[in-house]
C-alpha cells in the first residue's frame, strides 16, 4: 500500500464504487477511475497506476458479467470469441501505439463520438426492442463480423489508445449483432473480462500492480459494478440509453480537455 492518506483512500474508494456502476451500465468507467489514481497517486509511475487501475476494473467488470450472465440472454460463447479477438488486437494495437500521436487521434475519435452521440439521439429506437418481439437470430456472418470488426478492430483501438473502448464495444455490438442496450451491455462486460485479463497478466508480470490498494478498492468497484448491472437490468435499454449519452458526451469533453487545455 502506498503512503496515502485515510482521505485520499476513501475518495479513491468512492471512485472505484462509482466508476463500477458506470462501467456495468454502458461501459466508460476508466474515464471516472484512472483520472482518480492519477490526482490522488501524483507521485507514482504512470505504469503503477494503469496496472492498479486494470487490477480494480477487472474485478468489477466480472462482478457485473457474472450478474448479467444470469439475467440477460447473452451467448456467454460468442462473448469470448470475440473477447480473445479482443484481446489480440489489444496487443497489436500496443505494438504500433509508439509510434502513433494521441494528438493526432483525439480530434478523429471526438468526431466519431458525436457523430454517435447524434445517432443515438434522433434513432430512440437503436438498441430497443418492442414488447414480445423475439431475438434476431445470430448467423454465422453477423458472429464472424463481430469477431473481426467489434473483437480484432475495437481491441486494437484498446491497445492503441483506450478512452471509451466499453462504450464503443456496447455501440458496435448493438450494431453488428442487433442486440438490445442490455445485452449488449452483458456482452461487452465479458469482452472487457477478457481484455482486462491480458492487461493485468502483463503489468503484473512487470510488476507495476499496487495489490493491497487495488484489492482494497477493488470491494468497492464490485458492488458498483453489481449494483450497476441489476439496475441496468430492472429499468431496461431507456435507461442504459440516457447514460450512454451523458458517458459518450463526458468523453468527448475530457478528450477535449486533453488536447487544447
Amino acid at each position: 500500500m502506498p503512503d496515502i492518506s485515510l482521505t485520499t483512500l476513501a475518495l479513491l474508494c468512492l471512485a472505484a464504487l462509482a466508476a463500477g456502476w458506470i462501467d456495468a451500465v454502458v461501459g466508460g468507467g476508466g474515464l471516472l477511475l484512472l483520472p482518480a489514481l492519477l490526482l490522488g497517486l501524483p507521485h507514482l509511475p504512470a505504469a503503477q497506476i494503469l496496472g492498479t487501475n486494470k487490477a480494480v476494473a477487472i474485478v468489477g467488470t466480472s462482478g457485473a458479467a457474472v450478474t448479467y450472465a444470469r439475467k440477460a440472454p447473452v451467448r456467454v460463447g460468442t462473448a469470448v470469441r470475440i473477447g480473445l479477438a479482443a484481446l489480440a488486437g489489444s496487443m497489436g494495437g500496443a505494438f504500433f501505439a509508439a509510434g502513433i500521436s494521441s494528438e493526432v487521434l483525439r480530434p478523429v475519435i471526438m468526431v466519431v463520438l458525436l457523430g454517435v452521440a447524434g445517432f443515438v439521439m434522433f434513432r430512440p429506437s437503436f438498441g430497443t426492442r418492442p414488447e414480445g418481439a423475439e431475438r434476431p437470430p445470430l448467423t454465422r456472418a453477423r458472429i464472424a463480423t463481430a469477431i473481426v470488426v467489434v473483437g480484432g478492430g475495437i481491441g486494437f483501438y484498446d491497445g492503441l489508445f483506450g478512452p471509451g473502448t466499453g462504450t464503443f464495444l456496447v455501440l458496435a455490438l448493438t450494431a453488428v449483432l442487433h442486440l438490445d442496450l442490455v445485452t449488449a451491455s452483458a456482452t461487452a462486460k465479458i469482452v472487457n473480462v477478457c481484455t482486462n485479463a491480458g492487461a493485468l497478466a502483463m503489468f503484473a508480470y512487470q510488476g507495476h500492480v499496487m495489490w493491497l490498494l487495488a484489492a482494497v478498492m477493488a470491494v468497492f468497484n464490485l458492488a458498483g459494478g453489481m449494483v450497476g448491472a441489476r439496475m441496468a437490468l430492472r429499468k431496461g435499454s431507456e435507461f442504459v440509453r440516457g447514460v450512454l449519452l451523458v458517458v459518450v458526451f463526458s468523453l468527448v469533453a475530457k478528450l477535449a480537455f486533453d488536447q487544447w487545455a
